[in-house]
């Protein structure tokens, strides 16, 4: 792999909003000649891509991507969380959308060194990071609606602040029951950027409602509880956690596998299975709902305080942070930063 040098670095920011600012150096590698040419695969400085206005990407939106975060602690340590899970879980999406799959132990000792050469870019104040973006584009310049023959992997690291800048507040949801994100045996399994695009207008109406983010329903019968905008959603039903089980439309996301593993290893109930809105809404209304959390790279674990259906609001618990919330939060966050003994092999220590 090659490093091609910059002469001249960014000075570093200082207010660190998420997605905002960019490092020096970025990875870049090409798929040509039918397959990756990891001999001229490079760390190089972060420029723009020139794209011609034939770009397959633009047309036909063949796209994949990953996020996930290094952590710095107050000894030093640069830490990883899970960081092959989310090459493999790239792979998996880049086989969906008929995107070349990679060699995934390259791709990650590529994204481990652009770490350690960015490595004073890591903030370390509490709740920081830096935040790492994996990413696929199509490249053939030319129209057609078939698979493309070329295309771009790049990495690129953004620091970025603590998520609960103004307190770990609970966020209110708006149950969708017009649009839909995904469903079984579309691309809903698999973090294809098309997802994203389909989620922003339904997530526009539901903060003009006064919400902070949508929770979605199943495509087939609008029924079952599936996943919010950015994150997977637990419920704690009667003590209880439970969670929509995946099926081929819901994100198989890496916090929420920790989360079930994590929250099982210390002797709670927990269960993957269909929830319907209907139970969750009686839950509710008879006092048996105690919380509802989402977990997600960007926030790791965010709680709920209440949401919306068929205009009408219900409050979750007494609305505020919940027990088992603060505690998936301090374990998970506690691990990935060091303070917290990592029993289950998660991080990856690099420095």
């Amino acid at each position: 792999m090659k490093f091609i040098k910059r002469t001249q670095l960014k000075e570093r920011p200082s207010d660190l909003q998420f997605g905002k600012h960019f490092t020096d150096y970025m990875f870049m590698m090409k798929y040509h000649d039918g397959g990756w040419d990891y001999e001229n695969a490079c760390i190089k400085p972060y420029e723009p891509f020139v794209l011609d206005p034939s770009t397959s990407v633009f047309h036909y939106g063949q796209a994949v991507f990953e996020g996930l975060k290094a952590y710095r602690n107050e000894k030093g340590e640069v830490r990883l969380f899970r960081p092959m899970d989310n090459m493999n879980r790239m792979n998996e999406s880049c086989w969906r959308l008929c995107i070349p799959q990679f060699d995934a132990k390259f791709v990650h000792d590529a994204l481990v060194e652009l770490v350690k050469t960015e490595k004073d870019w890591i903030p370390t104040a509490p709740g920081t990071s830096l935040y790492i973006r994996p990413f696929v584009i199509a490249t053939d310049e030319a129209l057609g609606v078939h698979s493309s023959r070329n295309y771009i992997m790049a990495i690129i690291l953004s620091p970025v602040g603590a998520y609960y800048a103004h307190g770990f507040d609970p966020v209110r949801l708006y149950v969708e029951e017009h649009y839909k994100r995904a469903c079984k045996g579309g691309t809903g399994h698999h973090k294809v950027a098309g997802n994203y695009a389909a989620s922003i207008l339904a997530a526009d109406e539901a903060e003009k409602r006064g919400y902070d983010q949508t929770l979605w329903l199943d495509a087939a019968e609008n029924k079952y509880m599936e996943e919010v905008g950015s994150m997977n959603i637990f419920f704690v039903i009667n003590g209880k956690v439970v969670t929509p089980m995946l099926g081929g439309s819901i994100l198989p996301g890496i916090t929420r596998k920790s989360t079930i593993a994590l929250l099982k290893a210390r002797g709670y109930d927990v269960e993957e299975r269909l929830v319907s809105v209907d139970e969750v809404v009686s839950a509710a209304e008879n006092g048996t709902l105690n919380e509802i959390f989402g977990t997600g790279t960007a926030a790791v674990v965010s709680p709920v305080g209440g949401f919306g259906y068929k205009g009408k609001d219900y409050t979750v618990g007494d609305g505020k942070l919940g027990k088992i919330t603060k505690y998936v939060y301090d374990e998970l966050t506690g691990i990935q930063t060091g303070v917290k003994p990592d029993e289950f092999g998660w991080v990856e220590e690099i420095i």
